[in-house]
This record gives structure tokens, C-alpha cells and sequence, in this order.
């Protein structure tokens, strides 16, 4: 049983190798489909439990950010700009994700902080960025590798050690798989995010510099965070001088969408606060 566990471990990282879009390596143990399958799913037990935003112009607002960046992304990923549904969700929640299958969600409480229209750029893209990378399909993968290895961990302590000590060993493996392996990945996704979901923005003729801007509202909406060892996200300091660097970098790419005529005007369908 050991060696056919091992086997099962050193050949599902071995299958599942793979290089993300900038170059990162990643494993992705799960197929397109099946992540499709998945994210379709949950998408759904999310409209029929959540509260949808119904204001019209709320909702055209937030299309109008969406359907700009949806049209910049590269035909090989396989998403045509009109295969992506986006659901606004009514929640005072300062939050947007996007799934596997096409599926995007954004709240009003992101509406509401984001103070133009390129801030909610930034967010849409950024989330629009975890599909195109499959970073689901990677934390999933990663989560199902460390599940298998501590279980062959676990059988070959049995033999050697009494049940006392082996139940210490693998608690301490536990917080080491949490804090070694599945936290920093996610810190990786995070930050290959911003730099997709950036260039998406500046591709689309929104202002790439505004994701710095909206860091720097969201980390003081945030007050006190967490350690950023401890978090699966960069620190906010962290996290805005990136997207300050690579604003610069992307700068011409901007300037060159708003030459070819990629001027979004969704600031007048932005709802007044109040």
C-alpha cells in the first residue's frame, strides 16, 4: 500500500507539472472541463442564495468595466468575450472573484469603494486573471498532493513510531503543508493576478496606476491585517509598490489602447453615492 501511494504521489506531480502564462511553474491535477464543471456549479448556489442587485444602472455600470476587459482576453484561452455572464451581487461586502466556466461576480460593496471606473477595472481584471491562470485548478491540485502525502507520511510513521509521537509528527507536517506549501502559493496567485489582470486593464484603455490607488483605499477600509506570512495575500505594502512598478511598465501599452481607440466610458453609467 505504501509503494502504491507513493507511486500515486510522485506520479500525480509528475502529470501535472505545468508552466502558468508568465512562466511560473504550477500542477494542475484537474481538467479544463471539470474546473468549468465546478465553477458553473458553485456560480449557481450563489445566485440562489445571495442577494442580486437589481438597479439598472448599477448593473450597466459594472457590464460596461467587464465587457472591456472580457474583449482583451487572447483567443487561446478559450473565452470568447460574449461567453462570460456577470452577476451583480447586493452585499455591503468589498469583494469581486471570478470562476472557471466564464463566471463573474462582483458586489456592490466593490462598487461602491472602487471611485472610477479604472479602480473597478483593476479588480475585475485581476479576478478575470485567476480563471486565465487556472489558479483554482492549481490551489486545488496543490491541496489534493499535500492531502496524499501526508497520508503516505502517516502510514510509513506507523511502523516506526508509537501513536503518541506519530500524532504530534503529523500535526507539526500539518502546519507546515498549511504554512510552507498552500499559503505562499497563494501569494504567488495573488501577485501573478495583479500583473495579468493589469495588463488586461491597460489593454482595455483603463489607467493601470488606479490599482495602486484602490490598494491603498482598500488596506485603510482593512485597518489592522495579518501578517503577511500568515496571509494568502501579499501585504497591502507589499502588493501596492508592485502595482505601482509595473503601472510605470505598462504605461505605453496604455497610451497605445487609447491610441487605437480603447477609451472606456463607464464613469457615466458609475450610480452617485448617497
Amino acid at each position: 500500500m505504501k509503494r502504491v501511494i507513493l507511486a500515486a504521489l510522485l506520479g500525480a506531480a509528475t502529470a501535472g507539472c505545468a508552466l502558468s502564462p508568465t512562466g511560473e511553474k504550477t500542477l494542475l491535477l484537474n481538467s479544463a472541463s471539470q474546473m468549468n464543471t465546478i465553477g458553473r456549479q458553485s456560480f449557481e448556489q450563489m445566485k440562489q442564495q445571495q442577494p442580486i442587485e437589481k438597479d439598472v444602472q448599477t448593473n450597466r455600470y459594472v457590464e460596461c468595466v467587464a465587457n472591456a476587459i472580457v474583449a482583451q482576453i487572447p483567443p487561446e484561452y478559450g473565452y470568447a468575450p460574449e461567453s462570460w455572464e456577470l452577476v451583480v451581487f447586493k452585499s455591503d461586502e468589498i469583494n469581486a472573484f471570478a470562476l472557471p466556466g466564464a463566471k463573474i461576480g462582483v458586489y456592490t460593496g466593490m462598487v461602491k469603494l472602487a471611485k472610477n471606473q479604472h479602480q473597478l477595472a483593476s479588480v475585475i481584471g485581476h479576478e478575470v486573471a485567476h480563471v486565465l491562470a487556472q489558479h483554482s485548478n492549481a490551489r486545488l491540485s496543490q491541496q489534493q498532493l499535500t492531502q496524499l502525502g501526508l497520508a503516505t507520511t502517516s502510514l510509513i510513521l506507523a511502523d516506526r513510531v508509537d501513536n503518541g509521537t506519530q500524532q504530534a509528527m503529523m500535526n507539526a507536517l500539518g502546519l507546515g503543508a498549511q504554512y510552507g506549501i498552500l499559503l505562499p502559493y497563494s501569494r504567488l496567485h495573488e501577485s501573478e493576478a495583479d500583473r495579468m489582470g493589469q495588463e488586461l486593464m491597460a489593454r482595455a484603455g483603463f489607467d493601470p496606476s488606479e490599482a495602486a490607488r484602490l490598494w491603498q483605499e482598500m488596506a485603510q477600509q482593512a485597518g489592522s491585517t495579518p501578517l503577511e506570512f500568515l496571509s494568502t495575500h501579499p501585504a497591502p505594502s507589499t502588493r501596492i509598490r508592485q502595482l505601482d512598478t509595473q503601472a510605470a511598465s505598462l504605461t505605453h501599452t496604455w497610451q497605445q489602447a487609447q491610441a487605437a481607440g480603447a477609451r472606456p466610458d463607464c464613469d457615466r453609467l458609475k450610480p452617485k453615492q448617497g
